[in-house]
């Protein structure tokens, strides 16, 4: 008998990913991966990696080298405003590490001088549009509801903007029972 519902014994944790449910419906999470920056008693945030703006670095910053980049969706939160992680660990003041050589934020400035200076590339940095956040105890409850899996993160596709089948890729990683799902079809009338 398939599981449409397969066990999902991981706790959400800083470091991790939140995989969505292939039927969930919401404009930002539908499909998502979300990478959590802080989870703790007092809520949850993170951002989305496999949602794309069709705008340039340059479009949203003044006086920011040009580099072949993607912006992420990172979430409904604050999204006028631009978030950044980075591989450049602590050559970034202020920077804080997420997991494996993945950073957040830090001194802007010195990220701006490393890309000008060809001391960093733009495979060591993404950029989010906005962040994903959770109230206190809200994320436990849609895990309950069960509107999302969570798993280890892979640190090399966390940088990748290339990667089209985030989301596949990530559910099926979590074992056999997922592949279903991650097979599923958006729209099962097309199937």
């Amino acid at each position: 008998m398939i599981d449409f519902i397969p066990k999902n014994n991981m706790l959400p944790k800083k470091g991790r990913l939140l995989i969505s449910e292939p039927f969930l419906d919401d404009k930002y999470f539908k499909r998502s991966v979300v990478l959590l920056c802080e989870h703790n008693e007092k809520g949850s945030f993170g951002f989305v990696l496999n949602r794309y703006v069709d705008l340039k670095i340059e479009d949203v910053m003044d006086d920011f080298p040009a580099i072949e980049t993607k912006i992420s969706v990172g979430g409904p939160v604050q999204n006028s405003n631009l978030y950044y992680l980075h591989t450049l660990g602590k050559a970034i003041e202020g920077s804080e590490k997420i997991v494996g050589d993945i950073y957040m934020g830090g001194n802007f400035e010195a990220i701006k001088m490393m890309l000008q200076s060809g001391k960093a590339n733009a495979h060591q940095i993404r950029f989010f549009v906005g962040y994903s956040g959770w109230s206190e105890n809200q994320l436990e409850e849609e895990l309950d509801a069960k509107s999302w899996y969570v798993s280890e993160a892979n640190t090399k596709l966390l940088m990748d903007t290339s990667q089209s089948k985030l989301w596949k890729e990530t559910l099926i990683s979590k074992g056999k029972e997922f592949e279903v799902l991650a097979n599923f079809p958006e729209d099962p009338s097309q199937n």
